[in-house]
């Protein structure tokens, strides 16, 4: 069996460099290096929903929003497999056989299932005053996203530092379902972001996380005037007055953002007093570097990377019914791959009943002696 990705996203608004840096350039990457046999990428939104189950607009208008910045990174729909998670409802069936092989105790010890939970403002205690009760969807989330690997048989997944918790519950799920019902699944492998500052880009305020909920976000459909606001109001080093005072690089975004994202040939087109980003960030701590000029620096890169990107989305949006076909087409093969697992999975677990010949054969012999 050859190589096979499934990631995706959770369509609850349009996505960021954080996304675009932490995994969505690395997809356009994968898919155009013939390294893999089948690259699925889907828009959950049903997990987007354990959360967002009051609000189900909000997803349902997110969807278009995440299909076209896909469309607009330039994932190619005749490379990959776009599809949206809710219509392949053999997801679910999976995710419900696979919950007799998990303990509640062991999803309680997820690290990410209980950074998600504070993050979300859930609570064990559903009277506490301000805080919501856990959903058991949110909850079993690890569980649906095994469903969702394993059911494309994925080889690789992509995903960043904090998902690695949730991809090594998979492969439990994988193990004790093979264990107890002989192989069927495939155990899958993490692929990490090569850049280590693309696992988790900050926010332009500093603050750890990129987050639409923080308002810190630079989009992938933003203006070039958005982008430029943004990056000339990005956190710095609160230390560096004057120009001539020397800098911190550790802890500036700006710096960052071009760990993140500048290349050697960026300084011989807009900025050729350096030869790299070690020699400029050797000037900033020495002193006499001034942040404008770090942050013109990073809005021309950032433009070079965006431009093409937004041409791409305004050709796309051009013709909006063509890019649901693009998802309806891949939510059909989607299913069908999906369909192929579960078939698997039910003879495995006995429970294929009208498709088991020799099940019916046995009991013709055993009432009609």
């Amino acid at each position: 069996m050859g190589k096979v990705i499934l990631t995706g996203d959770r369509p609850t608004g349009r996505l960021h460099l954080g996304h675009y840096v932490g995994s969505l350039r690395r997809r356009v990457e994968l898919q155009n290096s013939g390294e893999f046999e089948k690259i699925f990428i889907m828009i959950a939104d049903a997990q987007a929903l354990t959360d967002n189950a009051d609000n189900p607009e909000k997803i349902r208008q997110n969807i278009i929003e995440v299909a076209l910045d896909y469309l607009s990174a330039g994932l190619d729909p005749e490379k990959v497999t776009i599809f949206i998670q809710s219509q392949v409802p053999e997801l679910c069936e999976l995710a419900f056989y696979y919950m007799n092989l998990v303990s509640v105790q062991r999803l309680q010890r997820n690290p990410t299932v209980k950074q998600e939970i504070q993050l979300r403002g859930f609570s064990d205690n559903e009277d506490e005053q301000n805080r919501k009760g856990i959903p058991v969807g949110f909850f079993t989330y690890p569980i649906s996203q095994a469903s969702d690997i394993t059911a494309f048989r994925a080889t690789t997944v992509p995903v960043g530092v904090d998902q690695a918790p949730m991809i090594e519950q998979t492969r439990e799920i994988v193990h004790k379902f093979n264990s107890v019902y002989g192989e069927t699944l495939v155990t899958p492998e993490m692929l990490l972001p090569e850049n280590a500052v693309c696992c988790r880009l900050p926010g332009t305020d500093g603050k750890a996380k990129m987050s639409k909920s923080l308002g810190n976000c630079i989009y992938l459909s933003d203006t070039t005037k958005e982008v430029k606001k943004k990056v000339n109001s990005m956190f710095t080093d609160p230390l560096h007055l004057q120009i001539e005072d020397p800098g911190h690089v550790e802890g500036n975004v700006v710096f960052t953002y071009l760990d993140a994202f500048c290349k050697d040939e960026h300084f011989a087109k807009y900025l050729p007093d350096y030869e790299n980003l070690d020699q400029m960030k050797a000037h900033y701590e020495r002193g006499g570097l001034g942040d404008g000029t770090c942050k013109k620096f990073l809005f021309n890169i950032m433009e070079e990377m965006l431009q093409p990107i937004r041409e791409r989305r305004a050709q796309y949006e051009q013709n909006i019914p063509a890019v649901y076909e693009i998802l309806r087409k891949g939510s059909e093969v989607a299913r069908t791959e999906a369909a192929k697992t579960l078939a698997d999975v039910r003879k495995a677990m006995q429970i294929n009943y009208f498709d088991d010949a020799d099940l019916i054969a046995e009991h013709t012999r055993k009432y009609q002696k």
